[in-house]
């Protein structure tokens, strides 16, 4: 596995399917295509195989704009083809592909060389603004993320939605690593597969490629909700899961991600623990990787609870999820 590197779309890619696109592009590509102004706006898609908002979202524009210029240049990369095929996040045998950008903790594998050449393409063509285009698997509002709280990245964040989450782990994620060359954004547009997350990011790539410049103020107050991500919630591998009241080490709750973005209070019960002793979670809160689960969540009478006030985001009842990335964050408000 290596990267491809194109000035020009394959035939049949404004059609293609995500599960299909691997038999246009074998490899992960990075594809550029001429526009009406200069810098290039960097796009990546299909980083996570099961994800297809960002194709759909490309297919759409480039559709708009066949018979005539684009409104800047687009360089896009389209990430992990072969897991797309799958319609899985990715396979047993590949690293995450978000979680290997330059700046990360992994920089031995195939996954990682080519995104260091992904950068190493993009860094002299200095691009314009950087988007990461997500689906997630939970019950979770459209959402921007950014990894620095400056007017360019703040802009370019709000002009997808008011709602915008800054973090700094995991790291060796894109929008962390091109945040060194332009304003980098990562968009969450719901679940896979819906068209309202679709026509979302379509509507927004479309509105930054008409952009001659990003504000350079801060966004009014009244246009952002701004959150600041505090810890990484995982589940280890050894603790089995339920999500609809079976027996398990873990048995979480029925509504789990209707919990997302909502401000939850201490004690606030999320599941059951078989072993009523101990919290069954690995909670991360900085690049330590000490689990600092005691600091936010207490096991009572076998229920998993709240220690303090938090805000979860992307809390998951899908297991695949689980174990391949996390249960979920939790945010706290930045006034």
């Amino acid at each position: 596995m290596k990267l491809a590197i194109r000035n020009d779309l394959p035939a049949g890619f404004l059609a293609t399917r995500a599960t299909s696109i691997a038999d246009l592009l074998p490899e992960p590509t990075l594809i550029h295509l001429g526009g009406a102004r200069r810098p290039p706006l960097f796009v990546s898609l299909l980083l996570h195989g099961d994800e297809n908002a960002g194709l759909v979202a490309v297919q759409e524009v480039l559709r708009r704009h066949a018979d005539r210029k684009l409104p800047r240049a687009l360089s896009i990369f389209v990430g992990n083809v072969s897991a797309a095929r799958a319609g899985v996040r990715r396979l047993p045998e590949q690293r995450d592909f978000n979680r290997v950008w330059p700046g990360g903790d992994v920089s031995d594998g195939p996954e990682a060389a080519i995104m260091r050449d992904v950068v190493s393409a993009m860094r002299p063509m200095a691009p314009f603004a950087s988007i990461d285009i997500h689906n997630n698997s939970g019950l979770n509002p459209h959402y921007a993320c950014v990894n620095r709280v400056t007017p360019e990245f703040l802009q370019l964040a709000v002009l997808f939605s008011r709602t915008v989450v800054c973090f700094h782990e995991p790291r060796g994620v894109q929008s962390l690593a091109f945040a060194d060359l332009c304003p980098a954004v990562a968009i969450e547009c719901g679940r896979a597969g819906s068209a309202e997350g679709e026509a979302h990011a379509e509507a927004y790539l479309d509105a930054v490629l008409r952009l001659s410049e990003l504000p350079r103020h801060v966004p009014a107050a009244h246009d952002l909700e701004l959150f600041q991500t505090e810890a990484i919630v995982r589940v280890p591998p050894e603790i089995s899961l339920s999500f609809d009241g079976s027996s398990a080490d873990l048995a979480l709750r029925e509504d789990l991600d209707h919990l997302n973005f909502s401000q939850l209070a201490a004690g606030t019960e999320l599941g059951r623990v078989a072993d009523g002793t101990r919290v069954p979670l690995h909670v991360t809160a900085g690049p330590d990787g000490e689990n600092r689960c005691q600091d936010f969540f207490e096991v009572r009478d076998r229920r998993l609870l709240l220690r303090r006030s938090s805000m979860p985001a992307m809390l998951t009842r899908s297991e695949r999820a689980v174990r391949q990335d996390c249960l979920c964050y939790l945010m706290g408000r930045v006034p």
